[in-house]
């Protein structure tokens, strides 16, 4: 049995993928992660010399096609791109989100993070997050923020825990009306990811105060993140990672890992996923299987402070 298993491996190796591989999207076509996932999808495909076949599986925050991708058979012909929705935060916004995403799931590779930005109108006087900070603390709850996505709200909650800052949080529909909320004066801040606001950085319809990944993003050079502004730990980001079924032979894995990264290492990838909001980053598998059990900790402590209930 152990000579057949151990001959079997190489042989597998040699001969996977044979077939187009499945890739489910839990988002609707057209969204920033269907965007992404269908371009990397195809630079895999040219690694793999094998066509890969977007599934879009959208609804209930992205649930439903993380369960369709977690049932799907652990045969390496099924991969799906996860967020920190899917695999970090409705483990603690759902009752019953149908998967677990540490025990159902096997990271393959990283695409990048997606880090957020404060910004508020130019004409107000605060310029830095240490003056917001000043401001929140002058006047408890006396400021508001806007937010219109979970990460968003998270993004605040940990401001507010890292910084004693705490400032009042208005719900919006999505970032465009949490943006015409700012200028026009309905809230005085808002947060959300450098994607949604940097053309209204870069107009100058707003300013930007700081970036919520550990040091300064790319995406938006010249801009402080709150660490560097002395709001010591702070750290939250929205990120993708693809992730195959628990169970898919080792072998397959190591030849997704292998092609994915290959392929996120070309300089036009690199600068193609800058120009779609996401700022690339790689980690090891193992290093994945440390990072999604971290982060799910970090966004169920945060969900569960801010006294978000689940659905």
């Amino acid at each position: 049995m152990s000579f057949a298993f151990a001959a079997a491996a190489p042989a597998m190796a040699q001969s996977y993928p044979s077939k187009p591989i499945r890739l489910i999207v839990p988002y609707a076509v057209g969204q920033g992660t269907d965007i992404a996932a269908r371009y990397i999808g195809d630079e895999l495909a040219k690694e793999i010399k094998q066509p890969i076949v977007v599934d879009n599986r959208p609804g209930a925050g992205g649930n439903v096609g993380t369960q369709a991708a977690a049932r799907s058979a652990p045969d390496g012909y099924t991969i799906m791109l996860g967020t920190n929705a899917t695999h970090a935060a409705n483990s603690f916004l759902y009752t019953s989100p149908g998967f677990d995403p540490q025990a159902d799931f096997e990271p393959i590779a990283m695409v990048g993070i997606l880090p957020l930005v404060f910004v508020t109108k130019p004409s107000n006087t605060i310029d830095s997050m240490q003056d917001l900070v000043r401001a929140a603390r002058a006047k408890p709850a006396g400021l508001n923020i806007g937010v219109s996505t979970t990460t968003c709200r998270m993004a605040y909650e940990l401001f507010k825990a890292r910084a004693d800052a705490p400032m009042f949080p208005i719900d919006f529909k999505g970032s465009a009306q949490a943006l015409t909320g700012v200028l026009g004066d309905q809230v005085e801040f808002m947060v959300d990811t450098i994607t949604s606001l940097r053309n209204a950085v870069t107009s100058r319809q707003v300013k930007a105060l700081g970036v919520t990944s550990a040091q300064s993003s790319k995406l938006l050079p010249g801009v402080k993140s709150l660490a560097e502004q002395g709001i010591s730990g702070y750290e939250l980001v929205g990120w993708n990672v693809f992730y195959a079924p628990k169970g898919t032979p080792q072998e397959a894995l190591n030849v997704l890992s292998a092609a994915l990264n290959k392929a996120l290492a070309k300089p036009e990838v690199h600068d193609k996923l800058l120009q779609l909001g996401i700022e690339p980053q790689r980690k090891s598998m193992e290093e994945l299987k440390v990072f999604g059990a971290t982060e799910k900790e970090k966004w169920g402590k945060l969900i569960q402070a801010a006294g978000l209930k689940p659905s």
